[in-house]
């Protein structure tokens, strides 16, 4: 039987208008629940930033967008319908892999023109093994979404049954990188399939072999592009939400949780404003932070964090793939520098995005009509956390500039020709912004996947310590990290409050 939140639940605060939040808040509000999400930012998104400069339109947050129909099912909550609310175009390229060697593979959501790409580079006996791993992936995914995600866990003990007897007999709490090297003999299809537990926080040497489902929602189910790019996400959950009826206070920060006996009563403002609460919902990346008597993870393991450069330029920079992995030469030495060793990557592995392939609304055409473009790189780094193999004695302040230059001469040496020269809008986050920003150890991956941080093990959306009408969501919360999942946590985090609604 999963907790509830016990007594009266009508009016429910929700501390964040990030992914999770917003999810929770239409799941409430499709329950009936009077709900009042709270921002400290002045427009929905949380870790789903934008910038719009200069006809430039570049998203922050999360560059790779897969299974829309979490989304549909969100706006369902209240009666909304994704294609009214939300344009999505599926890639028919879903990632280029570009690899040292010279070489690349175009993954295709058509999965024959993908095994074809396949055979023609690494020849039909790898083709094989990818039709019989990508129908592996299919039912992986299949057993794992009811029983390990898509539900909230108080105890292992919710795990016993046989599903978890048919994870262990297909070998899915070994090694992630023994699993993919069973199927594949070609070291190029091994990097593509194991390297997503970088999604999870965990080098592909570390991580349990489970976690090859994160690849089926990337090259398995494909990538989907929303038009106005990432940032179209939360925007269009918000503008359901409230004219579903649900209180937006942007810009506004929680001071504080007012605790009456075992229950918060309100939440105060800055400015001591105070809203009534018989619940509340939090989803900032450290909550015990602000909730009275909740405590942090006893030894926390947290992801590496990344270097994001995100970029404006004045070139076409033809012949570019909406998203593209970027490989270098070494492997496990990388993962050893950014979990062990707390230093960059000295041949970095890099996702490179380029959204306006795709979508020219996120960018403005020059004035000899050549069309400019919007690219986003993602360098995975040390986070700040020396027990989780980070370091936090890198100056990023200084680092940072270097590091700039360093990834710039990379994409011109991978392909990039000319974008140095050509950029008229720039951001770029550090793991001293993402710390600024308040995400715990300076990365915006949060806790690790590590077997001990998975599944039961990591922080439930209902703690046992602390208010008992105070649920969370977010990614360092079940069910974990990355769009679909954060999109799941608000629905769990929402049913601890309503009680189980049928799926």
């Amino acid at each position: 039987m999963v907790r509830t939140v016990p007594g009266r639940t009508d009016r429910v605060v929700v501390v964040g208008a990030g992914l999770a939040g917003l999810a929770t808040a239409l799941r409430l509000r499709g329950a009936g629940r009077e709900v009042t999400v709270v921002e400290r930012a002045g427009g929905p998104g949380g870790r789903a930033g934008r910038i719009e400069r200069d006809g430039y339109a570049l998203d922050t947050g999360p560059s790779v967008f897969t299974a829309p129909e979490v989304v549909a099912e969100t706006l369902a909550a209240v009666g909304e319908r994704l294609e009214d609310r939300l344009e999505l175009r599926r890639l028919e390229t879903g990632y280029r892999a570009q690899f040292a060697d010279g070489t690349h593979l175009d993954v295709h959501a058509d999965p024959e023109a993908f095994a074809a790409e396949v055979a023609a580079l690494c020849g039909p006996g790898e083709a094989e093994a990818l039709r019989r791993y990508l129908a592996d992936l299919a039912d992986l995914y299949r057993l794992q979404l009811t029983t390990f995600i898509d539900r909230n866990l108080d105890s292992p003990l919710d795990l016993l049954g046989p599903e978890l007897m048919t994870l262990a007999r297909r070998g899915g709490f070994g090694r992630l990188s023994t699993h993919v090297g069973r199927y594949f003999a070609d070291d190029r299809l091994r990097r593509l399939f194991s390297f997503q537990a970088l999604y999870a926080g965990v080098s592909p040497f570390r991580a349990i072999a489970a976690y090859a489902v994160i690849a089926q929602l990337d090259i398995g189910a494909g990538v989907w592009h929303p038009v106005g790019g990432i940032g179209a996400v939360p925007r269009a959950l918000a503008a359901a939400a409230a004219d579903a009826g649900v209180t937006f206070r942007y810009g506004t920060a929680v001071d504080e949780l007012e605790l009456r006996g075992d229950r918060v009563s309100g939440v105060v403002l800055d400015g001591d404003e105070r809203l009534p609460a018989d619940a509340v919902v939090v989803t900032t990346d450290a909550p015990h932070a602000l909730v009275p008597g909740l405590r942090g993870p006893r030894r926390p393991v947290y992801s590496p964090s990344c270097v994001a450069l995100h970029l404006g330029v004045r070139a076409e920079l033809p012949d570019q793939a909406h998203h593209t992995i970027s490989f270098g030469h070494s492997w496990r030495q990388v993962f050893d520098e950014l979990t062990r060793d707390g230093r960059p990557m000295s041949d970095p592995s890099l996702l490179i995005s380029m959204p306006s392939r795709s979508d020219r609304s996120l960018a403005p055409d020059s004035a000899d009509g050549k069309h400019c473009q919007v690219l986003s790189v993602v360098a995975p780094t040390p986070n700040l956390d020396r027990r989780s193999g980070g370091n936090p004695d890198l100056d990023w302040a200084t680092l940072g500039p270097r590091y700039r230059e360093e990834l710039l001469a990379v994409l011109e040496t991978r392909g990039l020709t000319g974008v140095s020269g050509a950029i008229e809008v720039e951001h770029m986050d550090t793991p001293a912004t993402w710390a600024a920003q308040g995400m715990a150890a300076g990365t915006p991956f949060a806790l690790a996947h590590t077997f001990g941080q998975t599944g039961p093990f990591r922080p439930a959306t209902l703690p046992r310590r602390g208010p008992e009408n105070v649920v969370l969501a977010g990614s360092s919360v079940q069910p974990g990290v990355g769009v679909p999942m954060v999109l799941i946590s608000g629905r769990l985090a929402a049913e601890r409050i309503t009680g189980p609604v049928a799926r």
